[in-house]
This record gives C-alpha cells, sequence and structure tokens, in this order.
C-alpha cells in the first residue's frame, strides 16, 4: 500500500490548524488516515509545528512520501537530515555516535540561528519603538509650546484689556473730580 505524510485540515474558516498524518494515497484530505504524527500551526509567528520525531522519520525511512509543504516541515524539524546521517551509518561512512554528534550539532546550529535571529527582531521593535517614543515627545513639546505661546498671548491680552478698562476708569473720575472741585 503506498503511503503519503499529508496535512489534514481542522480550524475554523479563515483559521486553519492542520494535522499532520500518514494516509493512502487515494484517501481524501481529510479522509480516513493511518496515523497522526503531528500538528501545523500557520496562524503564528513563527508557524508552530509539534511532531513526534521518531514516528516521522521511521514513515520517512519505510518509503512515505510527504507532500511538499510537510516535506518543508520534516526538513526544517530535522527527519532528513536524520536521515541523511542515517544512510552514511548504512553505508559505513562513519558510526553511528558520530552521526549523533553531526544531528546535535546541527541542532544546537539551527536553534542558535533562531535565537539571533528573534534577537534582531526583538532589537528592531525596541529602536521602532524608541523612535516612536521620540517622535511622541517632540510633538508634545511642540504642543506645549504652542499651548504656553497662546496662555501667555490671552495673559497679555488680559493685561492689556485691564489696563485699558483701568485707564477709562480714571479718566472717566478726573473729570467728576474737577467738577467736584469747581463747585
Amino acid at each position: 500500500m503506498a503511503t503519503k505524510i499529508r496535512l489534514q485540515r481542522n480550524g475554523r474558516k479563515s483559521y486553519a490548524f492542520y494535522s499532520i498524518v500518514i494516509a493512502d494515497v487515494r484517501a481524501p484530505r481529510d479522509g480516513k488516515f493511518i496515523e497522526k504524527i503531528g500538528t501545523y500551526n500557520p496562524n503564528t509567528n513563527p508557524a508552530t509545528v509539534d511532531l513526534k520525531f521518531d514516528r516521522a522519520l521511521d514513515w520517512v525511512l519505510k518509503g512515505a512520501q510527504p507532500t511538499d509543504t510537510v516535506r518543508n516541515i520534516l526538513s526544517r524539524e530535522g527527519v532528513y537530515m536524520k536521515k541523511h546521517l542515517l544512510g552514511g551509518v548504512a553505508k559505513g561512512a562513519f558510526g553511528e555516535a558520530e552521526a549523533e554528534a553531526k544531528f546535535e550539532a546541527w541542532k544546537n546550529n539551527k536553534q542558535n540561528g533562531l535565537q539571533a535571529l528573534k534577537a534582531k527582531e526583538d532589537a528592531a521593535k525596541q529602536a521602532e519603538a524608541k523612535a516612536r517614543l521620540e517622535v511622541e515627545k517632540k510633538i508634545n513639546e511642540e504642543k506645549a509650546k504652542a499651548l504656553a505661546e497662546k496662555k501667555a498671548a490671552e495673559a497679555a491680552a488680559k493685561a492689556a484689556e485691564e489696563a485699558a478698562a483701568k485707564a477709562a476708569e480714571e479718566a472717566a473720575e478726573a473729570p467728576a473730580e474737577e467738577a467736584a472741585a469747581t463747585e
């Protein structure tokens, strides 16, 4: 029986979530399957993969053919690297312990690369947030300066108005005093 490693769609509309399954090549996408070996969630950043590594490797070694997407997932998770190393062990190119050491080195290198990439993204987010904060501070300073100028203009206008009112009062009182003095 020819087997295929494929994705089986789950989830709701516009929010796909997939199961990674082993199925007969004649079975429909969401139909009957032999074994579920993991899940794939493309909605997260980065995409989340939960894979039973040993079972996936076993099925790949048995000859199950993955779809393109599943092949990329398995390659990213290291199933094909492990298969390659086990092929070298079978041919006698190196021992099983050396193959395990190479696989662990590959896995650590990949993890370090992912951590470096994540650190770079975090640094970029922090720099962007700092730049936005600086722009916001400048805008707030400009608004505060404009508000202070407006309040100063209002205070000057009010003081001029009060001075004019006082001058008018004094001018009105002066003729009244002169009239009272002449009587």
